[in-house]
């Protein structure tokens, strides 16, 4: 079986899917074509698999073909040694992983001049090989039949002690090259073995961050991503060291892994001549040859499962962020917070288009609240505002209040006339990112970097997903341990979500920014700016096959983009669906078949649900594309994303000491993490509630219960001021236990935002001052505070 061959049948098995499919879908992946396009237009091809499966597929396949590139390698590398015999060929053949191939290929790998090497060009294998055979023979006596002076390159042996580290250096050689030892050590030790770490001399103040590990062990395996993390970190920074163990093994006479080894290579110790000598080299096959290479390996294997799963979650929460709820197309006036430079208040209309801005200076030192309700209202009046932003940084609370009185004083003189007023406070996680950036320069060449941070604020109130891709998704904050993960990996990851957030969504083609664009399939920046750039010149679109007449975007990137882009009151209606243009004809027929308009079968629920898919399906459209149709016919253009909802904070409670244990609180979800999740309160610090305490059953995964972006109603169980931490339950019966002793830790820390507990994890999501403030990528600070709760959830 050739390596295609192979690795299509590989993928067949794991995904359940005849080979066809899977045949089908690598030759779309090959061609060009995109996950979004494939998840929705070619479903018949590849069983139905979604976007996630895909990308596992893809990333699965690159896996696959590097495998079967380090085969083909290893094998002619063996070959040409003239040692590739037929079982060997069979097990590399029948090597289903890396490490696996790697194992086998070591005995063979070209590698530095080794003791064992210098020792068989001594002469010295066959004294091994005797040893190993009859240890009854004795090794002083057998050594010394291989003494012998260095001639030119041939080094020699000087005496019996040589002779015998000359053998042991051999035989652990060949017993570290083992591949089915070392496989069956690694997977032991992987199953069994603890993670140790431990205090290094004189740094208990500098690492005093981390001294929840100053003595820690736990399983290796069962190991959680954000430890594990964080345990690497303290590693780093030279606080602690870190080594596997088994179970067991300080007080065992023999070590299990000595043990294993022994047993592996038939060496038992009854007494005979060779047998202390023998033993010894286990003994040390162990200490200098493997145990070293496999805990670096396993450390490694930790560190890359942690550092998926981290990126997991992050990928996880941006994806809830993007799809959060639209405000919807309203005119939007937003206010950056700010105390002594003012708050930056920027208006747009209700397509995001900018069209003023002030500064104003409601709170100390200046305290001009009334004039600054003016001038909020004036503008307000002015551009017709129906919704106001008001960003979570710094001061957010008062200037939330501030904006409650504006919304009380319309409600009050119904002066608003149109429509009512309504205030959000909204996350600026990023927004100082976007105001600095190039795109932010373009976009608005004459506005300062301050006003540009309060326009991104107004926007994606409207359209979350619509601003935030104009954001480096690393710079939005929902993840933990981010800056500790491999960021290439990360980015990937992160751009693979907002690609399939952006197509599920779908693309106003006319209204669009161009990072908006470059975000829909088989689109780029350079095509995106191209579309805008024709769009300005020339007017709106009328229709799809106009995208045709953009420069360089030919049929190929047509057919990838066309279905995920929509025309408003286009020449077809069809157009504003996401019914893709290849598709048209079989609509047609539809419509003709049933007596209808092309117009008026659109939206006619009692027609399209009383339409049989299969009696349209034929060879190129099946049934899932047909029954995709005549969903996507009864409601077109659907936004899959849910009604919008703010959270409403409780009066009074802006900052920590306004807390009480026991108030029931109205928050949203800012981030989700493996441990639980983190809502926004309304106090400048996200508070925790820990997985034990989201729901009254057993929680094995929290976004089950919760996803970023959720609206919750949590209850405090404790508060601490000193260290910035605020344990939650949703459980809204807890009782509250202990809550007065983190009461009376309470110091004069009302502010602190970002802290930090002894693992160095961060302490939800600080938000430094000015425009956009970015999350933290620890967010562990409330666990500490939330572990009676974690104790009493199990």
């Amino acid at each position: 079986m050739d390596a295609t061959n192979r690795i299509i049948t590989r993928f067949a098995d794991e995904l359940g899917v005849r080979t066809q499919q899977v045949t089908a879908t690598v030759e779309l992946l090959d061609g060009g074509a995109t996950v979004p396009f494939i998840a929705r237009y070619r479903k018949e091809v590849t069983g139905g698999l979604d976007d996630i499966q895909l990308r596992q597929l893809d990333e699965r396949l690159r896996y696959l073909r590097e495998l079967e590139e380090r085969r083909t390698t290893v094998l002619a590398a063996i070959d040409e040694q003239g040692k590739l015999t037929d079982d060997l060929a069979a097990r590399l053949q029948a090597a289903d992983t890396k490490q696996r191939l790697e194992d086998l290929y070591l005995p063979y790998k070209k590698k530095r001049r080794t003791k064992a090497q210098i020792a068989r060009e001594a002469g010295l294998e066959p004294l091994a090989d005797a040893l190993m055979a009859d240890p009854t023979r004795d090794p002083q006596a057998e050594a010394a039949g291989y003494l012998r002076p260095t001639e030119g390159d041939t080094p020699g042996v000087e005496d019996t002690k040589a002779a015998l580290d000359g053998a042991r250096q051999i035989l652990m050689e060949r017993f570290a090259e083992d591949a089915e030892l070392v496989g069956q050590l690694r997977e032991r030790l992987w199953g069994e073995g603890e993670l140790s770490a431990r205090l290094l001399a004189g740094k208990e103040r500098e690492g005093a961050k981390f001294s929840d590990y100053f003595e820690h062990d736990e399983p290796l395996a069962k190991t959680p991503s954000h430890r594990a993390l964080a345990m690497f970190r303290a590693r780093n920074e030279g606080v602690i060291a870190l080594s596997i163990r088994l179970p067991g093994e300080q007080d065992a006479p023999i070590h299990p892994a000595q043990v294993m080894i022994a047993r592996h290579v038939a060496i038992r110790d009854e007494g005979r001549a060779a047998d202390t000598w023998l033993r010894d080299v286990v003994r040390w096959t162990w200490r200098v040859k493997l145990y070293t290479q496999l805990e670096t390996e396993l450390l490694s294997r930790l560190r890359e499962r942690a550092e998926q799963a981290a990126i997991d979650v992050f990928a996880a929460n941006l994806k809830d962020l993007l799809l959060a709820a639209p405000a919807g197309q309203k005119a939007t006036l937003a206010i950056d917070p700010g105390l002594r430079t003012g708050c930056k208040v920027a208006v747009v209309d209700a397509t995001g288009q900018f069209l003023a801005h002030t500064t104003i200076y409601p709170h100390a030192p200046q305290n001009r609240w009334d004039a600054s309700l003016a001038e909020l209202a004036a503008l307000v009046e002015k551009h017709d505002v129906a919704l106001i932003a008001v960003g979570n940084g710094t001061a957010s609370r008062e200037t939330d209040r501030l904006a409650g009185d504006l919304v009380k004083r319309f409600a009050a003189h119904k002066g608003h006339g149109k429509r009512a007023l309504a205030k959000v406070m909204v996350s600026e996680a990023g927004a100082s990112v976007y105001s600095a950036s190039e795109y932010a320069s373009r976009e608005f060449p004459d506005l300062d970097v301050t006003i540009r941070g309060a326009v991104s604020i107004a926007r994606r109130l409207q359209d979350p997903l619509a601003e935030l891709v104009k954001i480096e998704p690393k710079s939005i904050g929902v993840g933990q341990y981010q800056h500790d993960v491999s960021q290439l990996q990360l980015s990937k990851s992160l751009e693979a979500v907002i690609e399939d957030c952006v197509n599920a969504v779908g693309v106003d083609l006319n209204t669009a920014s161009s990072a908006l664009l470059s975000r829909v399939a088989g689109l780029n920046p350079a095509l995106a700016e191209a579309i805008v750039a024709r769009r300005n010149t020339e007017g709106a679109f009328l229709s799809r096959r106009a995208l045709l007449d953009v420069s360089r975007l030919g049929p190929k990137t047509f057919e990838q983009c066309a279905g995920f882009l929509r025309i408003m009151n286009g020449t077809n209606p069809l157009d504003a669906s996401a019914v893709h243009p290849e598709a048209y004809p079989l609509v047609e027929r539809i419509a003709k078949r049933n007596g209808r308009e092309l117009g008026g079968l659109i939206g006619d629920s009692v027609t399209l649900k009383a339409i049989v898919p299969a009696e349209f399906a034929d060879e190129r459209f099946g049934v899932p594309t047909v029954s995709d149709i005549l969903k996507e016919l009864d409601k077109p253009g659907r936004d899959p994303r849910p009604e919008f909802k703010a959270a409403e904070f409780r009066e009074g409670v802006e900052t920590l000491k306004d807390l009480e244990p026991g108030m029931i609180l109205e928050g949203g979800v800012t981030n989700v993490t493996h441990f639980g999740a983190f809502i926004d309160i309304g106090v400048h610090q996200d508070g925790l509630v820990h997985i034990s305490a989201l729901s009254e059953r057993f929680v094995e995964d929290p976004r089950t219960v919760v996803k970023a972006g959720d609206i919750v109603r949590v209850k405090v169980m404790s508060v601490d001021l000193e260290r910035a931490r605020i344990a939650l339950t949703m459980r809204l019966d807890d009782p509250l236990e202990d809550a007065g002793a983190d009461r009376s830790r309470r110091g004069n820390s009302e502010g602190r935002r970002g802290g930090q507990d002894k693992a160095g994890r961060k302490g939800g999501q600080p938000r430094q001052s000015g425009t956009g403030k970015g999350q933290s990528d620890g967010q562990m600070g409330a666990l500490g505070a939330a572990l009676l709760q974690a104790k009493k959830g199990r």
